[in-house]
């Protein structure tokens, strides 16, 4: 048992020494680039190193799957060079049973993704909102709201938060009373959303009669830049702990939640995605040779393998965000297959 505890504790540390390796090439690549991209556009050095990291921050659920396999067939691969593995099959560990430290580390990996990494950027990313982070509608954000007194609409192209408020940029607002007569008409520039109503320092605006004037604007609302925010914010613009309450909300006044859904799924499994990725890994690196292991084959192979496994996790996304398949069937349904395949693969070399 003690001896079982060392191998165990060995093979982590080679697991992620592996990982560690890949993610900090990934990362240092993905931040490089995306720092020099993002330079023009902030006024210093120091906001376009902040916009690089939530940039790379928003782009880690997207390679850390491939990381985990380039990781475990990195690892498995110095141990075959080093004669490692000759060891401990020696040993008397089985293939199976050399997995469980990698498949371990991969559930760390994904629960800390899940539970740390998801809020800190959305977190970060919240501060400043634009409509990129938005899901809109013909390409433009629209509102409305029905008081007593009156229905308002309005519409814009843009927005960004400014503090706790929201700025709308080209918006067009138009105001109706009870029976949809047009009261005004207004158009601006900017529009600011508060709490305590919309406001404008300068308006174009027109009323029933087809007057025209240029001044000061505002009007009461009962929206909020939180209810707005709630209403447009694409699903991984919330917090993993945020979403259930947040499709619980949304589902009850008559709001489709299929994307925010396929989000939560992917976020709670994503553990389970990680596993098969290194399932995958292992498989992969599965030799007799001792001497003159062609990494470079089997690497390049396992990375093609590996696309065409990303590409059928985003069909089967797809599939779930359009109510083609449950959102929970979509997102269990590749690992699955993946572990599934990668454990006949294993069994069959351990057998041969």
């Amino acid at each position: 048992m003690f001896r079982t505890t060392i191998l165990f504790r060995f093979l982590m540390r080679r697991f992620f020494g592996g990982i560690g390796l890949v993610l900090l090439v990934i990362c240092g690549i993905i931040y490089a680039v995306t720092f020099v991209e993002r330079l023009p556009s902030n006024p210093d050095t120091i906001s376009a190193i902040m916009d690089a990291w939530v940039r790379l921050l928003e782009y880690i659920p997207l390679f850390l799957p491939l990381a985990v396999f380039m990781g475990t067939l990195l690892a498995m691969y110095n141990m075959t060079r080093s004669s490692e593995s000759i060891i401990i099959s020696s040993a008397g560990m089985s293939p199976y049973q050399i997995a469980r430290p990698f498949l371990l580390g991969a559930a760390v990996i994904g629960i800390f993704a899940t539970a740390v990494i998801n809020p800190y950027f959305v977190s970060v990313s919240s501060k400043n909102i634009t409509d990129h982070e938005l899901q809109l509608v013909d390409n433009a954000i629209w509102i409305r709201e029905e008081t007593d007194s009156h229905f308002l609409t309005m519409t814009a192209t843009n927005m960004k938060k400014q503090n706790s408020d929201l700025v709308f940029i080209n918006a067009k607002i138009f105001v109706q009373d009870k029976d949809f007569k047009l009261l005004n008409r207004i158009e601006t520039q900017t529009v600011t959303l508060s709490e305590s109503g919309l406001n404008s320092d300068k308006a174009q605006i027109w009323d029933a009669r087809g007057n025209t004037s240029t001044k000061k604007w505002n009007i009461k609302t009962q929206i909020t830049p939180k209810t707005v925010l709630d209403r447009y914010l694409q699903p991984n613009q919330i917090s993993f702990w945020e979403l259930p309450g947040f499709i619980k909300k949304m589902n009850t006044i008559g709001v489709s939640m299929r994307g925010h859904l396929v989000q939560f799924w992917t976020l709670l499994f994503l553990p389970l995605t990680m596993m098969a990725m290194a399932t995958l890994g292992i498989a992969f690196s599965q030799t007799r040779q001792r001497r003159n292991f062609n990494f470079g084959l089997k690497f390049s192979l396992g990375i093609i393998t590996c696309f065409l496994m990303y590409f059928m996790i985003n069909t089967f996304n797809a599939l779930g965000a359009t109510g083609a398949l449950p959102p929970i069937l979509a997102i269990i349904a590749p690992p699955i297959i993946i572990i599934a395949g990668a454990g006949v693969f294993i069994e069959h070399f351990d057998t041969i």
